[in-house]
């Protein structure tokens, strides 16, 4: 079940329809309501139900962190920097889940093409390239010396 809308939560404000990658979520013209118009078509992103002010849309959760028969709530609360997750099981348990929102500058990260190409010896490392400089990392990433390997074990 991709998500879907509530539509007596609903206002109409299109932030969703704003924020869908797959450009599936719609308002409609009649009852002035989102509405997906290709639930086969959702890449169940979560940016829809991230970006309603109104808790209006639903969707269910993936299978790694939410068996079948469940609901899942999520709640976006920008004062406290917070998404919070609520899954509700068959049986009645609920579980919650907080995650800080992490936003950044609008054009602050660079793009692909303004980093410097690997260079030969870069595709013997098994770093990838420009990974301990991202990840502002001083002397590389940690990685376990051959003497600390098992015997036998290359």
């Amino acid at each position: 079940m991709p998500t879907f809308v509530y539509m007596t939560r609903c206002d109409g404000c299109g932030q969703c329809v704003d924020i869908c990658p797959s450009d599936i979520m719609h308002i409609d013209k009649t009852y002035r309501r989102a509405y997906n118009i290709e639930p086969n078509m959702c890449w169940e992103c979560y940016s829809c139900v991230k970006a309603c002010p109104q808790h209006a849309i639903d969707c269910r959760g993936y299978a790694d962190f939410a068996p079948l028969g469940h609901s899942v709530r999520v709640l976006r609360e920008e004062a406290k920097a917070t998404i919070s997750w609520r899954l509700k099981f068959r049986d009645g348990r609920e579980k919650n889940f907080v995650s800080p929102i992490r936003t950044t500058p609008w054009g602050s990260i660079k793009g692909p093409a303004e980093y410097p190409a690997p260079r030969p010896e870069d595709f013997a490392k098994q770093e990838l390239a420009l990974e301990p400089e991202t990840l502002k990392i001083k002397g590389g990433l940690p990685a376990l010396r051959p003497d600390q390997l098992k015997q036998g074990v290359v």
